[in-house]
């Protein structure tokens, strides 16, 4: 074997590896929405193979609660299945698209959260950053009009319009997409955005008038922000968390919990 073969040989296995750790980390991501309920019976999160023009995501016809890296796929922009059996979900022009106009972005969910659905069905009421950890969203949540099932890839570009440069968009009568740049992330800013729109829920059901978040104060947060070292905390109580109750199996534990080094806080703030 000639030193081009060897060192080809070696790319694909460390492309093979990477690929097997987000497929599983989509799977372990999708399980725990399910337990938070974020996700159910339907819905779906992608995330971007890094130098290929595909992405992973699971079968449209598997349980979310029972998701296994063997039952992703690796899809094109084509919506080719490029790896995997099954089909991808019917939705699918929702992740081609948003990751097409967005390259920033490394993972997608597309969720139908019911706590979500209602501030697209209330007249003069907007979800707005209302918790700290908000601040994510304080560019806004612009709510897309269409109510139907995106199928197509026009309704699939008029989504990733109406989503434009934010991290969160709502579907009018229909759910919403949030936008991330890991897995990881996407699943904790899933958690953060299901407690903000409760907290406004809560306040607007307490026949209160919200108080969100001033800009003031969004810049106060924000200097005392620790994104990476925060999501890596969570990350860690929720695969624990996961594996103790069933909702991940045990065996997958060690792929996806953070080492003693990643947790170590080395500063107070950024």
């Amino acid at each position: 074997m000639s030193l081009a073969e060897v060192s080809r040989t070696g790319r694909l296995a460390n492309d093979k590896m990477a690929n097997d750790k987000m497929a599983l980390e989509t799977a372990a991501v999708t399980r725990l929405l399910v337990a938070q309920g974020i996700l159910d019976y339907s819905g779906h999160v992608s995330t971007r193979i890094p130098g290929k023009d595909a992405f992973i995501i699971q079968t449209g016809s598997n349980s979310r609660a029972e998701l296994t890296p063997e039952t992703m796929l690796v899809v094109d922009y084509d919506g080719k299945v490029l790896e995997g059996e099954g089909q991808p979900p019917s939705e699918l022009p929702i992740h081609i698209e948003i990751l097409r106009a967005r390259p920033d972005v490394q993972s997608v969910l597309h969720s139908h959260m019911e706590l979500a659905i209602a501030f697209t069905m209330m007249e003069g009421v907007k979800l707005l950053p209302m918790r700290a950890r908000a601040s994510r969203w304080k560019s806004g949540i612009p709510t897309d009009p269409d109510p139907s099932h995106i199928k197509t890839p026009e309704q699939g570009r008029a989504l990733a319009k109406t989503l434009a440069h934010h991290h969160a968009a709502l579907m009018r009568a229909h759910g919403l997409v949030l936008v991330a740049e890991s897995m990881q992330a996407l699943f904790i800013d899933a958690v953060h955005f299901k407690e903000n729109a409760t907290a406004q829920m809560q306040a607007l059901q307490a026949g209160a008038r919200p108080l969100p978040l001033t800009d003031a104060e969004i810049e106060q947060i924000e200097k005392m922000e620790m994104r990476d070292w925060h999501i890596k905390k969570l990350w860690n109580y929720y695969v624990r968390k996961g594996a103790t109750e069933d909702v991940l199996p045990s065996e997958w534990k060690d792929a996806l919990v953070p080492t003693k080094e990643m947790l170590k806080r080395d500063r107070i703030i950024n």
